[in-house]
């Protein structure tokens, strides 16, 4: 699979990447390519660094030049010792190997989930943010990652599995309190582009993985993501995501109801998601209020978890004495700024 942001670049701007990817893999402590702008030579290093998450060893540059050549030095800065480099580039081969082997023979969807589950499963959000949390042997090696480690770890484990993906990444916006940009993946799965965020997933699951931001279109992923900072193919296609693909998206309230009265009587958590038209306060309401009637049915209390931008809920019910909730989610980096 070519790098998707390498075939984005003019000629001259390929071979600066082609000369980085050089010095980076061989470890070199400088390397002469093109001479570009500053600006030019962070673009390139920010792109290849997305094509090319299992270079996590690299963490900046600097460079330098003289006025009449037409080339520049570029001197990179690497995370560890050139020795422990080549440690953990042999931890990481074997870890990766290790971890897809199980998922080799099936299907692309399967795969893009296997994944997912795993991080779901095995990693957790990173709050002191180390500097290997943004690469992928934060998640692959400690268990602990940020957004970047953790689509860098998405993109590493299904490239090996042979899953056409890119890492999509957005801006922040303090107006709205968000510090940081945000970065996931964007899936080719049957030939069409979806967004997969784990990270947002990782944030609302407790003891059940969740699935609100497994395989949507751009429309629903923009409800509560910033507008992309780098190109990306666009992903038209709202009817496959996950909820609907398991028929837990709902249209009519009554069928809310029977789904619930069914988690009441098994016991069983319900996730779902409203496609009844626009949840709004009103509508919300209604749903609860069907929730909490087939609980009564049950002699259960209903506890709810809702993701409002995504229109999905999760629904337990609880014997005893414990008071009916409704519980706000924010998915978000896995803490709230």
């Amino acid at each position: 699979m070519e790098p998707y942001y390498y075939t984005k670049l003019n000629k001259q701007h390929q071979a600066v990447y082609h000369a980085m990817q050089q010095c980076l893999i061989s470890l070199a402590d400088e390397w002469q390519m093109p001479r570009v702008s500053g600006e030019a030579l962070y673009n390139i290093f920010f792109q290849l660094r997305l094509d090319h998450p299992e270079i996590f060893w690299a963490t900046g540059f600097k460079y330098r030049y003289y006025e009449n050549s037409g080339n520049l030095i570029f001197l990179p800065e690497y995370l560890f010792e050139k020795a422990k480099i080549r440690e953990h580039q042999k931890a990481m081969a074997s870890r990766v190997e290790k971890l897809v082997r199980p998922a080799k023979s099936m299907s692309e969807l399967e795969k893009e989930k296997y994944v997912h589950d795993f991080i779901c499963q095995n990693v957790r959000y990173d709050k002191l943010k180390k500097s290997y949390s943004h690469e992928i042997i934060g998640p692959l090696g400690q268990g602990v990652g940020v957004c970047e480690g953790i689509a860098k770890s998405v993109k590493v484990l299904l490239d090996a599995l042979g899953v056409w993906n890119v890492i999509a990444i957005c801006g922040n916006n303090p107006e709205k309190g968000i510090k940081y940009r945000h970065t996931w993946n964007i899936v080719k799965i049957g030939g069409t582009y979806y967004h997969l965020d784990a990270t947002f997933d990782n944030s609302l699951g407790d003891e059940e993985i969740r699935y609100d931001y497994f395989n949507l279109d751009d429309k629903n992923i923009f409800r509560d993501h910033e507008p992309l900072i780098a190109p990306a193919p666009s992903c038209t296609d709202g009817g496959h995501f996950y909820y609907k693909e398991k028929k837990l998206s709902f249209t009519k309230v009554e069928d809310v109801y029977k789904r619930s009265l069914q988690a009441a009587k098994k016991g069983k958590t319900l996730d779902f998601h409203w496609r009844g038209g626009y949840l709004t306060k009103e509508v919300l309401k209604e749903l609860l209020d069907e929730i909490h009637k087939a609980g009564e049915e049950r002699q259960k209390k209903a506890i709810v978890n809702l993701n409002w931008p995504q229109a999905v809920l999760r629904v337990r019910y609880a014997d005893g004495a414990v008071s009916e909730e409704v519980h706000m989610q924010e998915a978000n980096e896995g803490e709230q700024e």
